[in-house]
């Protein structure tokens, strides 16, 4: 069995106490990962700020803001080759 077939809980269990490679059985590509990063205090003021106005926390507004930057060097990366 792979990971393009479902696997139940107890086969899955079986599979590990077996020795056998269960990673297979998991979509590993959308994995999130913890990372920490330190601001100087007057950043972390201007993202209070901007979070509580636009009212989501302080993380959301951290990815949000990464993600549209990443989306950005995409889009500039995509019209330098045309």
């Amino acid at each position: 069995m792979r990971r393009s077939q479902k696997i139940d809980k107890e086969n899955l269990e079986e599979c590990f106490d077996s020795g056998e490679r269960v990673l297979d059985y998991f979509d590993t590509k959308s994995v999130t990962v913890r990372v920490s990063v330190n601001f100087p205090a007057w950043m972390l003021k201007v993202l209070d700020k901007e979070s509580a106005k636009r009212g989501i926390g302080r993380q959301a507004l951290v990815k949000t803001w990464i993600e549209d930057r990443i989306d950005s060097l995409k889009t500039r990366r995509t019209a330098k080759k045309q």
